[in-house]
């Protein structure tokens, strides 16, 4: 018989197979095939190919500006106006897509959407504010360098894996997605300098792909360069005889961009001239470069290196101020994302009970600010001061640590007084813990075994040097005596012994020399 002409296509699981079976023979365990997860009702293209209408989801948003700045305040100290700001936009921003939920399309071409640019330095809290912000909405978050990006088609990352992201971190729910917030920090790295010749690729270039996801556009779910996309996509048409199209509408998504901005305060300066800042020619302290960014313009995004379409996206502008010491300190006291909470369930796992004292604290904020990291750097203070504690508390039977201003100013020397005083505790507490041991084997065994204080103190810290328990101790110390003790006092009589140093040292040969004077005495 003829053979049927037309091949049989490979089911999806047996076409996965072969190709990772490929690709393990060829490069090992470094290449794997990932599966792009689509929902078939998230599609936006009905069967017939005409597009579908999917109502938007139903997003629960009944917050006041200012019940989002108290929430803030909780986690975050200091930044009362960029909490404000934020505050603000968010509501704004939220309550237009209630708006068009429930008007129509027609209330949402009366609006344009808030993205922000937030400016500050380095560990200020930008970050925390907007994460802190989409974890109290419900709306899925993706935070990225800019710095990672490069212009569609050269090495880097592309600006739509953001969107994507989106959808990720919302489960695949593709209604959901279209309603998050991306952040983008080092914003300010792709600033593209007036002096540039040519492409930039790492700059204007991204700046004009970020350009075109702030507006409205759709972005496709399948990766034009994913060999994994690829390969579905051609699976369904051949299957199908057409591909769906699946997309995630960015008109919702609300971009939020940060930076430090170094440089950007001169050109503020420059513009204002002589003319002072407020508290200035009131006789203030002198300004520093976070004073001049509550006064940033457009004009000023444009002469650092931005294009003129991209900041005209980003119309609310919130500015940041560096964190003093007393910031820092609040933030380890107060906030209830402090760091010190995360110390102290660190060292509650091991049961021990750690007390932060304000002066200990205080000490901790002071050591942070000079690395001038803001409170990024109470992370790193807090291990250099506790990491050899949490090494050494553990198994020295410490249960309470108070953290004073001396601790944080010496901890080794600190950690070194703690761990003798525990020590002599715990000698103390294992010499009674053996004394006790011996009266229980003498009750058992009918023999007194009487433990003179130097012997127990000797067994007390055999124990402690070698970590093991008084129980295993002493039975590794007695493990024969009660079978040699029993002999000397069935043909002695003689059931009381003393155990001195000499007996702990040398258990064995101890016995044994006991056991000898029995024979002798026997043969008498």
């Amino acid at each position: 018989m003829p053979k049927d002409p037309t091949p049989t296509w490979p089911n999806p699981d047996e076409l996965r197979k072969d190709m990772e079976e490929f690709f393990s023979k060829k490069y090992g365990d470094k290449v794997r095939l990932g599966v792009l997860s689509t929902q078939p009702d998230q599609a936006r293209t009905a069967d017939d190919g005409t597009e579908t209408k999917e109502a938007p989801l139903d997003l629960h948003f009944d917050y006041l500006p200012r019940d989002i700045k108290n929430y803030l305040d909780r986690f975050v100290i200091k930044q009362d106006t960029a909490k404000k700001v934020l505050a603000t936009a968010i509501c704004d921003h939220y309550n237009h897509i209630k708006r068009c939920s429930t008007a129509g399309n027609g209330a949402c071409k009366e609006y344009a959407k808030q993205n922000i640019v937030m400016l500050g330095p380095t560990g200020v809290g930008k970050t925390y504010l907007v994460r802190t912000i989409a974890d109290l909405i419900g709306v899925p978050f993706v935070k990225a360098d800019a710095t990672k990006f490069s212009e569609t088609g050269y090495v880097g990352g592309d600006v739509e894996d953001l969107v994507r992201e989106l959808v990720q971190k919302a489960d695949g729910n593709i209604k959901l997605a279209e309603y998050g917030i991306i952040y983008l920090d080092e914003i300010d790295k792709i600033a593209t300098p007036s002096n540039i010749l040519g492409r930039d690729v790492s700059g204007g270039g991204v700046q004009r792909g970020l350009l075109k996801l702030m507006e409205e556009t759709e972005v496709s779910l399948r990766t034009p360069f994913d060999l994994t996309s690829q390969l579905q996509a051609a699976m369904e048409f051949q299957t199908k005889g057409k591909v769906t199209r699946s997309v995630i509408n960015t008109r919702h998504i609300l971009f939020i961009v940060s930076g430090a901005f170094n440089g950007l305060a001169d050109i503020i300066r420059k513009r204002l001239g002589a003319r002072s800042i407020g508290f200035v020619s009131r006789g203030g302290a002198s300004q520093i470069e976070e004073d001049y960014f509550a006064f940033a313009k457009s004009t000023d995004f444009i002469e650092f290196g931005f294009e003129s379409e991209f900041i005209g996206r980003l119309p609310v502008m919130v500015s940041c101020q560096e964190l003093g010491v007393e910031d820092l300190f609040q933030i380890l006291k107060n906030s209830e994302g402090s760091i010190v909470r995360q110390y102290s369930q660190t060292f509650d796992a091991y049961d021990i009970h750690v007390t932060f004292t304000d002066e200990g604290l205080h000490r901790l904020a002071e050591i942070a600010y000079q690395e001038h990291t803001g409170a990024r750097s109470l992370v790193g203070v807090c291990e250099r001061t506790f990491r050899e504690f949490k090494y050494h508390l553990p198994h020295s039977g410490v249960r309470h640590l108070d953290v004073t201003a001396e601790l944080v100013n010496s901890p080794q020397t600190v950690l070194e007084r703690i761990l003798a005083e525990s020590k002599s505790d715990r000698l103390s507490s294992l010499e009674e813990t053996f004394v006790s041991l011996a009266e229980a084997w003498s009750k058992r065994n009918g023999i007194e075994i009487r433990l003179q204080p130097e012997a127990a103190r000797l067994l007390g810290q055999r124990a402690l040097d070698s970590d093991q328990k008084a129980e295993e101790i002493f039975t590794q110390t007695f493990k024969n005596y009660e079978y040699g003790l029993s002999l000397i006092r069935d043909t002695q009589g003689i059931s009381q012994f003393d155990i001195t140093p000499e007996v702990i040292r040398e258990p064995q040969a101890t016995l044994d020399r006991w056991i000898r004077a029995y024979y002798v005495y026997k043969q008498k």
